[in-house]
């Protein structure tokens, strides 16, 4: 890979030669502006104001523009001349825990090479130590123009360094969060943690740009001479959240089914003590009791119909039990009636005497 800058790791009293060497790469389509009448490209050329003419890159040098409007010529050897340590040094200031560093700060992010056989053994050193500190490394260097700030950690073998923010370069989120107050319950908190956790990980080198495969894919078909162009996938438009319950559920039933989990309705979201959390139905937006066995269920309510009809058979069954007794009754009223006729009849009278 081909240096950008070279200069030296100062660590402590220990100067390490090094090369920088960019760390990614942009891969990026570009597009050239065009004259959309005859597709003519569309060039800038560098004129001097003055002179009305154009310039070549030789006769270009830079100035400072002042506050009344006047410039200022600054050359390269004026900029050389300054009394800046780390205008060909990497000057380490500090040790300090990655966790302290505001990712916010993050910018650019280089390679640093050992620059020759001698820079071997202190580079090693200064490796080794970060990775047994468990710590990251703040320095400070010249690039391009300006002081920057830098962050030194271990990649694989390799010490990599980011570019970093200066603190006063970092904008306050002023504005940016909610300004009404929002209460968010504990049931809405187990869906975001179920879905968090059916989402779960994801392999980075399986991310890739779709835009830029769609462009190249576009870009191909006229190429070939102007065929079909592969078909947009309709995009799903998310309209307004009218229920969050709902809009979470469905999430995690919907990465549930991408993952091959099939969901039957309800998710799990594990808290970070390891502990098992219920996801409620979006219905009762209460946590659901504990479902009781057959035996111990209540006997259902009968409606007013089965209790008419119950009575109804009730009464009936009194009336025709009632109808049954009465023959009974006079049947033995008869019996006794003749029984007394005959005790009656069969006793003699007394004649008188």
């Amino acid at each position: 890979m081909r240096s950008i800058w070279n200069g030296a790791i100062s660590f402590g009293l220990v100067s390490i030669p090094i090369k920088l060497v960019n760390a990614t790469e942009n891969h990026s389509i570009s597009f050239r502006q065009i004259h959309t009448a005859d597709g003519g490209r569309i060039r800038y050329r560098k004129v001097c104001e003055l002179e009305d003419k154009e310039v070549t890159a030789a006769e270009i040098g830079k100035g400072y523009e002042d506050a009344d409007g006047s410039i200022i010529p600054i050359t390269d050897e004026d900029l050389a001349a300054l009394p800046l340590p780390t205008a060909k040094t990497i000057e380490i200031v500090a040790f300090v825990p990655a966790a302290s560093i505001d990712p916010l700060q993050m910018d650019a992010a280089y390679y640093l090479s050992a620059n020759g056989v001698p820079a071997a053994k202190p580079y090693t050193l200064l490796r080794e130590a970060l990775k047994r500190s468990q710590k990251v490394a703040l320095a400070k260097f010249a690039l391009r123009g300006r002081e920057r700030l830098g962050m030194l950690r271990v990649v694989d073998d390799v010490i990599a360094m980011h570019g970093l923010l200066w603190p006063d370069e970092i904008r306050r989120p002023e504005g940016v969060a909610p300004e009404t107050e929002v209460t968010v319950r504990d049931a809405e908190l187990d869906l975001a943690d179920a879905l968090m956790e059916t989402l779960g990980e994801v392999d980075m080198d399986s991310l890739q740009d779709d835009y830029r495969t769609a462009v190249e894919s576009m870009i191909a078909a006229k190429v070939e001479g102007g065929g079909a162009l592969p078909e947009a996938e309709p995009a799903e438009r998310g309209g307004k959240v009218i229920d969050l319950m709902a809009a979470l559920e469905s999430s995690v039933k919907a990465a549930q089914e991408a993952r091959g989990e099939g969901a039957e309705g309800e998710a799990v979201a594990r808290s970070g003590s390891g502990s098992v959390a219920e996801v409620t139905s979006i219905k009762g937006r209460k946590k659901p009791a504990a479902k009781k066995t057959a035996s111990s269920r209540a006997p259902a309510k009968k409606t007013s119909a089965e209790t008419s009809a119950e009575t109804s058979t009730k009464a009936g069954t009194r009336a025709g039990t009632a109808k049954k007794a009465a023959p009974e009754k006079a049947a033995k009223k008869t019996a006794a009636k003749k029984t007394t006729k005959q005790t009656t009849r069969s006793t003699p009278k007394k004649r008188a005497s």
